[in-house]
């Protein structure tokens, strides 16, 4: 597994100011302990390419399985030009694991086409809480870093298009 090898936050080309952009944060309080670290995390990268503070809208949902709607509810009642979802699905002994990802996965997919903005997949599905606690600010960095560094791009690829095309 590549992952055992390397910080999976590490990010690749430029990022853009976030200056002027909105996001709408949707974490699952379900697993909190790993959760509020994405949270966190997002929030903090947010801050650090320029989002301001009262433009970033934090919204909780009690689970992983809440999040589509839970994106959906912020994309109609904020203005955010991104959200971001963050949750955490752990493998357990049924197959449960495999109808939440799945669901999850789908349900995110389809707002981004319904909206036409960026809804950012930031939910780690693991084996077990160990390999989620390293990638919510353990040794494989934190997904919710990635999450905000990825909806920022998103926005700033969507602007730079939507200008060209007028």
């Amino acid at each position: 597994m590549a992952s055992r090898l390397k910080n999976l936050s590490k990010t690749e080309g430029a990022i853009p100011s976030a200056k002027n952009m909105k996001f709408a944060l949707v974490y699952a309080e379900w697993n909190s302990e790993v959760t509020n670290a994405l949270k966190e995390g997002a929030i903090k990268t947010l801050l650090k390419y320029g989002a301001h503070k009262k433009n970033i809208f934090i919204h909780a949902v009690p689970g992983s399985f809440e999040l589509t709607l839970g994106g959906q509810y912020a994309a109609l009642y904020t203005k955010a030009d991104a959200v971001i979802c963050l949750g955490c699905v752990i493998q357990g002994e049924t197959r449960h694991f495999d109808f939440i990802c799945d669901a999850v996965s789908n349900g995110i997919t389809e707002l981004n086409i319904k909206y036409n903005k960026p809804f950012v997949f930031g939910v780690l599905t693991t084996q077990n809480q160990k390999q989620a606690l390293d990638r919510a600010g353990g040794k494989h960095g934190n997904k919710g870093d990635e999450a905000a560094v990825t909806a920022i791009k998103m926005v700033h690829l969507k602007n730079i298009l939507s200008k060209k095309k007028k």
